[in-house]
């Protein structure tokens, strides 16, 4: 294994309490003290993009850690970074589902337009990216790490480092809120994201509508095939379009909203 044959014994502990320490994180700031202290030691970055959500339906959500100004998750628009971050996981999940390194003269974002601008300049610096990911079978909760540089190429040994720390820093971020950006908690974001709601569920046919009141009775693909006279698969090519227009990810948060609208009494 690569952490016993090339790494010292001081730097074996230091990667051990690296490990511990992601274990005791429990707000966004110490996660980013963390990722900015011993982490760059053995996975060196400038900004690391953590995207996570349904990436066949592009249902993706995204959050952004980096020191530089004005690079944070409230200042770029999902619509911006969506499509690379889906060609990226796509790559990942076809190519063994390895880490991969990206090195790019012009840029790694040069092809991508983000807003704000300064933001926009920071990422169109980006020479190298180092890619993981995680393909969550039982949860339907994919997720794709990116660590930057404005370096031309990763060290040699960063594959291996990120294949070896993606669970701890997965299960750091999993222990953290999300940002108010991501859920927002006012009145009014709130009485905004119902009237979404609703207008979603009424693109729903009815047909999606059938196949929800069964789902919401606890009944599985196959069971709503029989009754429906469909098949099983059709159930699922069904329920991930009904996904995609409710904005979730699985089948409890799909009957959590569906349950919440007028039309589900």
């Amino acid at each position: 294994m690569f952490i016993t044959k090339e790494l010292t014994d001081i730097e074996k502990a230091q990667l051990i309490d690296l490990m511990h320490e992601s274990l005791r994180i429990r707000s966004h700031f110490e996660f980013f003290l963390w990722m900015q202290g011993k982490l760059q030691q053995f996975l060196p970055h400038e900004i690391m993009i953590t995207a996570w959500g349904d990436f066949s339906m592009g249902v993706i959500y995204f959050n952004i850690v980096s020191p530089l100004p004005g690079v944070r998750t409230e200042k770029i628009s999902s619509g911006d970074l969506n499509p690379l971050l889906k060609r990226l996981f796509n790559y990942w999940l076809s190519h063994t589902k390895a880490p991969f390194t990206l090195s790019a003269e012009n840029g790694v974002f040069q092809d991508c337009d983000v807003l704000p601008a300064e933001v926009n300049s920071h990422l169109k610096n980006m020479k190298s990216a180092l890619v993981h990911g995680i393909k969550d079978f039982r949860g339907r909760h994919d997720c794709l790490y990116i660590l930057l540089n404005s370096t031309p190429t990763m060290p040699n040994t960063s594959r291996y480092m990120l294949e070896s720390l993606l669970p701890y820093i997965d299960s750091a971020l999993r222990q953290l809120e999300h940002l108010p950006v991501q859920h927002p908690a006012d009145k009014e974001a709130s009485e905004e994201l119902h009237e979404e709601e609703n207008e979603a569920l009424e693109q729903l046919s009815s047909r999606e509508i059938e196949i929800m009141e069964w789902v919401r009775n606890g009944k599985t693909n196959q069971e709503i095939g029989m009754i429906l006279d469909i098949s099983s698969f059709t159930v699922k090519n069904h329920l991930q379009r009904i996904f995609k227009k409710l904005d979730v990810l699985n089948r409890a948060q799909a009957v959590s909203k569906f349950k919440q609208t007028p039309r589900a009494s």
